[in-house]
C-alpha cells in the first residue's frame, strides 16, 4: 500500500510544507497494478504488450485492464500475447468496483487517460504513473522507451509526488425556490433574499472532478446567464457563453484557452473563468481552495444551461438547478519523473511553448544604442 510522506492531515498545524517533501514510498510491495490504455490508438498496441509481459513475467503483479481494451481487435489476434492475456484481470466502468484493491496506476496515452483514472475513483485515488504517448501529454511526464527503469524506481519508493487536488461537485435539482418579487437592485447588483428549501432538493449527481466544472449555454443561440455564490453570497451574474470552474490542474486546460493563468497544481485554489463575457471587465479570479461555490441559472435567464464535468457526463441544468463546488478531500497523487517544479515547467514549455520567442540579438557596440551617427 501506499504511503505519502508527509501527508496534510499529518502535518503540524500553523506548519507550511514544503511542496518537495511530498514523497512515495511503500508500507507493503504493490501487488495490483491497473493500466489504463487509450483506446483506438494502434500505435499503443507494442507498448501495451511490452508493459504487460513486463509486469506479469518479470514483476509477478496482478493486472487489472478495462475489458474493451482487452477485447480489442488487434490484441486478439495475437496468439504470441494469448497466454498473458488471460491473466489480465478484466472490469467494466459503471458495473465493477476496483478502487478497493489497486495499488498503482500506469496510464499509455496522453492526458485523457489521466482524467479517466481518477473519474474511476470517486475515493481516494491511488499513485498514478502516466508515460506520453498522447498527442500532447502535459499531465504525462514520463517517456515509454525507459519505462522499466522508471517503473522499477517507482517500486523501489522515495518518488516524488504531486498532490492534484480535484473538485467534489454536487447537482441539485429542485433546490432553489424564488420569487422574483424578493428581488432588490442595488447600485452593486443584485441582492437576493431567496428561500434554500434544503428538503426539496434532490442530488442527482456527486462526482469528483481532475480538472474542471464547465457551465455553458448548449445550443442555444441566447447569451447564458447564471449566478455564481461563494459561500451562500451572490458574487456576480455571469452573462457570457459560459464559466469555468477549475483546478490548478485544469488551469493549463480549457481555462487557459479562456485566458486565465496558469497554476502551479501545488496552490491550493479554485479558479473562476468566465467564457467570453459580455463585459470588458470580467476577469478570470482566484478562490481559496475549501470555499463553497454554487451556480444557478439567474432568474431572467432567456434559456437553460449545460455542464460538464471533465468534458463527460453533460447535462441540462433548469430553473431551480444548482451546482455546488468545493475541494475535494481526495487529491490524485501524480508520480514526478524529476520533481514537481521542473516537470510542470518543462511541460509548460514542451507542449504549451510558453514564452517562446525568438532572441534578441546583442549589440556589437558597446556604445550607448541611443546616440545617431552625424
Amino acid at each position: 500500500m501506499p504511503v505519502l510522506h508527509p501527508s496534510g492531515q499529518n502535518a503540524r498545524r500553523g506548519h507550511i510544507q514544503d511542496p518537495a517533501s511530498q514523497r512515495l514510498t511503500w508500507s507493503k510491495p504493490p501487488l495490483n497494478v491497473l493500466i489504463i490504455r487509450k483506446i483506438q490508438d494502434e500505435t499503443l498496441l507494442e507498448p501495451f504488450k511490452e508493459l504487460c509481459r513486463f509486469l506479469v513475467e518479470e514483476k509477478h503483479l496482478m493486472v487489472y485492464v478495462e475489458k474493451k481494451v482487452v477485447d480489442d481487435g488487434s490484441l486478439m489476434k495475437d496468439e504470441s500475447f494469448s497466454a498473458i492475456r488471460n491473466q489480465l484481470c478484466t472490469f467494466r466502468e459503471g458495473y465493477d468496483d476496483i478502487s478497493d484493491c489497486i495499488d498503482l496506476i500506469i496510464c499509455l496515452g496522453g492526458d485523457g487517460t489521466l482524467l479517466y483514472a481518477s473519474s474511476l475513483f470517486q475515493g481516494s485515488v491511488p499513485p498514478v504513473m502516466a508515460f506520453r504517448l498522447g498527442s500532447l501529454g502535459f499531465l504525462t511526464p514520463f517517456k515509454f522507451e525507459s519505462f522499466k527503469t522508471e517503473v522499477d524506481k517507482v517500486f523501489e519508493g522515495n518518488a516524488a509526488i504531486i498532490l492534484r487536488s480535484r473538485l467534489k461537485v454536487k447537482v441539485v435539482k429542485g433546490m432553489f425556490q424564488r420569487d422574483e418579487q424578493l428581488f432588490s437592485t442595488q447600485e452593486n447588483g443584485i441582492v437576493p433574499h431567496n428561500h434554500i428549501n434544503n428538503e426539496a432538493g434532490k442530488i442527482t449527481l456527486q462526482l469528483q472532478v481532475l480538472n474542471e466544472v464547465v457551465v455553458d449555454r448548449g445550443p442555444s443561440s441566447y447569451l447564458s446567464n447564471v449566478d455564481l455564490y461563494l459561500d451562500g453570497r451572490l458574487i456576480t451574474s455571469v452573462q457570457g457563453d459560459g464559466v469555468i470552474v477549475s483546478t490548478p490542474t485544469g488551469s493549463t486546460a480549457y481555462a487557459a484557452a479562456a485566458g486565465a493563468s496558469m497554476i502551479h497544481p501545488n496552490v491550493p485554489a479554485i479558479m473562476v473563468t468566465p467564457i467570453c463575457p459580455h463585459s470588458l471587465s470580467f476577469r478570470p479570479i482566484v478562490v481559496p481552495a475549501g470555499v463553497e461555490l454554487m451556480i444557478t441559472l439567474s432568474p431572467d435567464a432567456r434559456n437553460t444551461a449545460w455542464v460538464s464535468f471533465d468534458g463527460r457526463k453533460r447535462q441540462e441544468i433548469q430553473h431551480g438547478d444548482s451546482i455546488k463546488i468545493t475541494t475535494s478531500c481526495f487529491p490524485v497523487p501524480s508520480i514526478c519523473c524529476h520533481d514537481l517544479v521542473y516537470d510542470w515547467f518543462d511541460s509548460l514549455a514542451q507542449c504549451l511553448h510558453w514564452n517562446v520567442r525568438k532572441k534578441q540579438t546583442r549589440l556589437t557596440d558597446v556604445s550607448d544604442s541611443s546616440e545617431t551617427e552625424n
